[in-house]
């Protein structure tokens, strides 16, 4: 085993040797556990056996900083990097990449055949494979530990999930013999503590030693406003004022707003957290860094940096937040307040964390934090080799409980869950290499399918119980002997009688008034009433004083009948869902042609090479051929529409569309309108957007206007500019690499790729 210049850990020492053993294996740890101890252990073995080696990550920016760590330990020349539009040294023995990249290797599409894509490749480093749990993405880890050869030892390293077992044995199943390395041991141990608002000089230990709560803890108050409940004034001064009383700087402030990120930055300010000569340094770092990156001159935020505070979201300029982290892992930025993005993987260690509120807003209303959200946050407390003991600090709200928060710390984290959804994308690239057969028995494959016992559990305890509630309506008797229906039989008369009965009343009523003597018509429905009283009064049931009560048994049957009967349907539709939505897929394929006999057309193997929300529908605008005959501005334009997901009501740009913009998107709209019909009809859910929102500034951005000129235009973050115009790039990339492009498409949108590329958009 490679000796490190440190004593392992046991849980680090049995990896190793499980690895030096050539053993597959999932190591599930605690965010700041040492991990990368295992990584390292498997590139020693794969440089000492002249082999190479794979580093995936789920972010560009994680890959990034990984390719820069990996280069400055084993010498540049040994480290590669392949993200969606980097390919930097890709023959190295350590190629670090997306998890997305190295999926598309194993497709063998336009990264070339699969045996040449892992020729002497031994081993595959999976980081954050608790990324399976991500809505959009969790499918590529699925996929990427399914098709990697056997011969290819997998090393997947996971934060803390509850079902590590479950994701061990599946990929045993899958790929070969895979042991689990599992540990909640923490080298650096976390302290729970809360702040009162009531007491705001001091925060309190959450916990006492027993693991209860700490009765000195009150809950918040709630405040009224004209009868509504509102948020205390803010008391983010108070509690980062007790940090730094206490020496337990610097932390990240975890808060869910980008709006408060900026507000609390600003409040912090006034106490000016460093001193004299880490000013000077911070000032000697930023002048170094904006000599090199001129965009960010006159960054309104400088200022608050220079008194040791910064914010972290998704709405600032990349190249600013590797300001911040540069400055923080420095240890010259004491306060960060971020959103829990930073929680993903980025590597800024810190003393304490702070975490504003345990609920969160999200599109379908507030909701508690996961326990496995709050573990990612709360993880990132504690530096290895610095700290003692990390700090984690939960402020009081009225909107929550002390006994809540108790509860949230004290939770298990949660299951891993599959996010397993079949694409246009991967039904073309299976039926490349398989048969239909072939397909069926690798999408079955899928950790969702191995998992779905756990995932129909509660179906079938609810079938159970409804089964219970079944039995006992039937477990009803009748003391003369009459069946359910016979009962049902004699409610419908009764009803039918009592309805009849009020009618008749109303029609004599009407003609006693009127002086009239009865229509034949009204006697005759009369007698057929009274015909209805006497067919009731042959019914035991007319005299029978547990009548109601059978009937209400009877109703609550019925009903309980119905729920299992959707539920059973339910069920089978779960127990082949994966199988179920690629044959969908299929289907609408089928319906244009793009698959005969169960082999893609050379149209079809153009959408296999694809990579988005919906490939088929950007496939479907590059065959109908709207994004030729465009300049580069117009394509980026275009490009961005259709990349852009729907954003709030409130939000509209006010700048108008180019009018050949506008038309492209017209006919567009019917290419959508057209596939959203077929999709529909075979039960495909496939996102499609036609969103002009940003359009208009990529255009301006392309035509060279100055990044000051389109950020005054919208107001929006920087970051979400910046990420927009970065999607775009992704697709027009694509389009010069992918088979079947009109080479004039192709001209254009090399050309639209190197206008966008200039700072601040080519900033990782």
């Amino acid at each position: 085993m490679y000796k490190f210049p440190f004593e392992l850990d046991d849980f680090q020492k049995e990896a190793c040797e499980c690895i030096s053993n050539k053993k597959s294996v999932v190591v599930c740890a605690p965010t700041g556990a040492g991990k990368t101890v295992i990584a390292q252990h498997a590139i020693h073995c794969a440089l000492k056996e002249g082999k190479k080696v794979f580093y995936t990550t789920p972010l560009k920016a994680l890959s990034n900083q990984k390719f820069n760590d990996f280069s400055e330990k084993y010498g540049a020349d040994k480290v590669g990097l392949l993200t969606g539009d980097t390919s930097h040294n890709r023959g190295a023995q350590i190629v670090v990449m997306t998890t997305e990249v190295f999926r598309n290797m194993l497709y063998g599409t336009n990264f070339g055949s699969v045996t040449d894509n892992l020729r002497d490749v031994g081993y595959v480093i999976l980081d954050e494979v608790h990324y399976m749990n991500d809505e959009q993405r969790g499918t590529v880890w699925e996929e990427s530990i399914i098709y990697c050869p056997t011969n290819v030892q997998i090393i997947a390293l996971s934060a803390t999930v509850a079902n590590a077992d479950k994701l061990t044995d599946w990929i045993n199943t899958v790929h070969s013999k895979t042991e689990l390395i599992n540990t909640d041991f923490r080298p650096v141990p976390l302290r729970y503590f809360y702040f009162d608002s009531s007491q705001p000089n001091t925060i309190l230990p959450l916990l006492t030693p027993n693991g209860t709560l700490n009765k000195k803890i009150k809950p918040e108050k709630k405040q009224f406003k004209r009868g509504k409940v509102v948020q205390k004034k803010s008391v983010v001064k108070d509690v980062v004022r007790c940090l730094h009383e206490k020496d337990m700087l610097p932390a990240i402030y975890f808060t869910f707003s980008r709006k408060k990120c900026d507000e609390q930055m600003e409040r912090c300010a006034e106490l000016c957290l460093v001193t004299k000569q880490e000013q000077e340094q911070i000032r000697e770092i930023i002048d170094e860094y904006i000599a090199e990156n001129y965009y960010l001159y006159k960054n309104k935020h400088i200022e608050y940096l220079l008194q040791g505070v910064a914010s972290h979201h998704a709405g600032l300029l990349p190249g600013w937040k590797v300001l911040v982290e540069k400055l923080f892992q420095k240890g010259l930025i004491k306060v960060v307040f971020a959103t829990e993005t930073l929680a993903a993987g980025i590597n800024m260690p810190a003393r304490s964390t702070v975490i504003s509120s345990i609920s969160k807003r999200t599109d379908s209303g507030h909701r508690i934090l996961t326990p496995s959200e709050f573990l990612q946050m709360s993880g990132r407390a504690g530096r290895r080799g610095m700290d003692e003991v990390g700090y984690v600090t939960i402020i009081g709200s009225a909107f929550q409980t002390p006994e809540e928060v108790a509860e949230l710390v004290l939770s298990p984290a949660n299951d891993l869950e599959s996010k397993f959804s079949p694409s246009y994308s991967m039904v073309l690239n299976l039926l490349q290499r398989f048969s239909l057969e072939e397909a069926k028995e690798l999408v079955l494959k899928s950790f969702g399918y191995f998992s779905s016992n756990s995932r129909i559990e509660p179906l079938l305890m609810l079938k159970e119980f409804n089964q219970e509630k079944i039995d006992e309506c039937n477990s009803f008797t009748c003391w003369c002997k009459r069946t359910n229906e016979d009962i049902l039989e004699y409610n419908k008369i009764r009803d039918l009688y009592v309805q009849n009965r009020k009618t008749l009343k109303v029609i004599q009523k009407q003609e006693k008034k009127k002086n009239r003597p009865l229509s034949p018509e009204v006697i005759e429905f009369s007698n057929k009433t009274k015909e209805l009283l006497n067919k009731m009064h042959s019914f035991e049931c007319d005299t029978c004083k547990l009548f109601k009560k059978h009937m209400k048994s009877i109703d609550v049957l019925i009903r309980y009948m119905q729920k299992q009967k959707a539920l059973d349907k339910e069920i089978e539709k779960q127990k082949d869902i994966f199988w179920n939505k690629f044959l969908a897929h299929r289907a609408v394929l089928l319906d244009y042609g793009y698959i005969k006999e169960d082999y893609p057309t050379e149209e079809g193997i153009t959408i296999s090479q694809l990579r988005s929300e919906n490939e088929l529908f950007l496939a479907r605008i590059i065959f109908s051929g709207v994004l030729e005959n465009l300049t580069p501005a117009e394509l980026a334009s275009v490009v961005c529409a259709i990349t852009t997901e729907d954003m709030r009501a409130d939000l509209y740009s006010q700048l108008p569309l180019s009018p050949t913009v506008r038309k492209t998107l017209n006919k567009i709209k019917d290419i959508k309108r057209d596939l959203d019909k077929k999709q529909k009809n075979h039960d495909v859910e496939d996102p499609m957007y036609v969103n002009g929102f940003y359009s208009p500034l990529i255009e301006m951005w392309v035509n060279g206007a100055e990044w000051e000129s389109i950020i005054d235009e919208v107001d929006m973050g920087e970051g979400d500019v910046v990420r927009s115009f970065k999607r775009v790039v992704d697709v027009l990339r694509q389009f010069c690499t992918i088979s079947n492009i009109p080479e004039a498409l192709v001209f254009t949108a090399r050309e639209a790729i190197e206008m966008i590329q200039r700072s601040p958009i080519d900033i990782d």
